[in-house]
């Protein structure tokens, strides 16, 4: 008989396009004995995310991205399709290029498959009273009208809804509507604002803080899937207005996770190559998915070939002892 599969959570980056890595991580994870507990993800990490809490397995996720037209995501409505002027008609009145229908109608019908429709459908009873662990995914949206961070389902509440009730593929939407690419959602706060909410990067692109507890030491490990750019680290090169915007956008999803990560999320995070590929790629060839396809799967290898979860739990011991040596000493 094999052996019993090992707890792990998961937590994917935000990264569009480049989340394909993901596919060949999750699918090496699994086939080294680890069982997907609780899962979290920001933008194109929430989807995988919503996958594998719905009890996909890698395999199968690597059937639905070889059969997934990226291209299809870029949806238009009567405005957009307007010559010379649609597209920017559409950002100036909708905020947004893109519709993100065709998105999350594709999302429901793979989620509705397995059963999955709301989050009420995926509550561990034995955690069901305890709001960080009571449901098994978790996803990151930004609330840019109020500026808040949102961990959803729970943060939904502000707007007047029960957590149990929102949609799944509804809270994907709102993780990935990359502002001016996807029209943001809008929901009405219990304050009566209109708020619109957009892609979680822009405040956490890489949560993997999520499933951690105060001085607690884990049961089992969280595993992070951050995705890694040949250019990271290097200057942003500003030419002009758009590059000016792409470098905004990028300090906004990268600079608030890099402060806050410690030395034990380096220690538990797998890093995946994404080979020059962005994140709004969306015209990617097969080869190129293939190519971080297998990207994923080769980082994945790397890194578990050399995890050794006792080390970690004796240095995050180390961590939270010195943390509180260093508060006791400001204090004093």
């Amino acid at each position: 008989m094999s052996a019993e599969p090992k707890k792990v959570d998961g937590v994917f980056e935000g990264g569009g396009v480049k989340g394909i890595a993901f596919v060949g991580a999750v699918e090496v994870t699994e086939a080294s004995g680890y069982r997907f507990e609780n899962v979290a993800g920001t933008s194109a990490g929430s989807i995988v995310a919503s996958f594998i809490a719905a009890g996909y397995a890698g395999a199968e996720l690597k059937t639905i991205m070889e059969g997934l037209d990226y291209r299809e995501f870029r949806d238009k409505d009567f405005l957009d399709r307007i010559p010379l002027i649609g597209p920017a008609l559409s950002l100036g009145l909708e905020k947004g290029i893109y519709e993100g229908d065709y998105f999350e109608n594709w999302l429901r019908g793979h989620l509705s498959a397995r059963g999955i429709h709301t989050f009420g459908d995926l509550v561990i009873e034995e955690y069901q009273d305890q709001p960080q662990y009571r449901y098994r995914l978790q996803v990151i949206a930004a609330d840019v009208t109020r500026g808040r961070l949102l961990i959803l389902p729970r943060d939904i509440a502000e707007y007047g809804m029960d957590p149990d009730e929102l949609e799944v593929a509804r809270a994907v939407r709102m993780s990935i509507s990359i502002p001016f690419f996807f029209e943001p959602v809008l929901l009405r706060h219990t304050s009566g604002e209109t708020c619109y909410i957009v892609d979680g990067g822009l405040l956490s692109n890489y949560p993997v803080w999520i499933f951690d507890q105060e001085g607690g030491e884990p049961p089992w490990p969280t595993f992070g899937y951050k995705l890694v750019d040949p250019q990271e680290g290097r200057p942003n090169v500003i030419r002009g207005p758009l590059t000016l915007l792409a470098a905004l956008f990028s300090t906004m999803m990268e600079a608030h996770d890099a402060r806050y990560i410690q030395d034990h999320d380096f220690a538990r995070t797998i890093p995946l190559p994404t080979l020059g590929v962005q994140a709004t790629d969306f015209d990617i060839t097969k080869e190129q998915s293939q190519a971080l396809y297998e990207s994923g799967r080769q980082a994945a290898a790397d890194f578990l070939e050399r995890w050794d979860f006792e080390a970690y739990k004796a240095n995050f011991r180390q961590e939270v002892a010195l943390s509180r040596s260093a508060r006791l000493w400001r204090s004093s």
